[in-house]
């Protein structure tokens, strides 16, 4: 069992329910997926480029990730309808705990002049998103064979009904908020 899993069932399971007070363990927020997606707008005009990204998103999610395309042609930006432009991995189970753990303990503190993840990033449902930079501060990124740095989407997905409920349960999983 994963280290973030056990924390959840010994430790958060009971702090969320005296403070909101459920009457029942099933009304606890948890974890439900975690969406990574990395966007190569230069996959436009060269192929290869969409390769190096899949190929660090796999080593960074443990998962082989989806292509995703184009919805719409955009000619300012000589974009066509189905295009390959990025990438996207959805974690769920054990892979998701895992990744979460590596995350917030190891990769978030190697950020440059990291002071915490925003407060505000909820999107009203208690699912939360927040941006990277660059994909070097994952542990597994070698610096020597990446190509070009990339940022990346991670989007949290709890059950959690309201923004406030979700935030006290990623408090209290470990995610490193900044200071209000």
């Amino acid at each position: 069992m994963s280290r973030l899993l056990e924390k959840y069932k010994t430790e958060v399971i009971g702090a969320m329910t005296k403070k909101f007070s459920y009457k029942n363990v099933m009304q606890v927020p948890k974890l439900e997926k975690i969406v990574i997606n990395m966007a190569v707008g230069d996959a436009v005009g060269n192929a290869k480029v969409l390769e190096s990204a899949i190929a660090d998103l796999t080593t960074i999610a443990g998962q082989k990730p989806v292509v995703t395309r184009a919805r719409k042609s955009l000619a300012a930006w000589k974009l066509r309808k189905g295009m390959a432009i990025g990438c996207k991995v959805t974690l769920r189970g054990r892979r998701m705990y895992e990744f979460l753990d590596k995350f917030m303990n190891i990769a978030l503190p190697r950020v440059r002049d990291f002071r915490g993840v925003s407060r505000n990033a909820f999107d009203g449902r208690g699912n939360y998103a927040v941006g990277v930079k660059e994909q070097l501060i994952f542990p597994e990124i070698e610096y020597d064979k990446i190509d070009k740095i990339r940022g990346m989407d991670i989007i949290v997905v709890t059950t959690a009904k309201t923004d406030e409920e979700a935030r006290e349960f990623l408090a209290l999983m470990g995610m490193p908020f900044a200071n209000p």
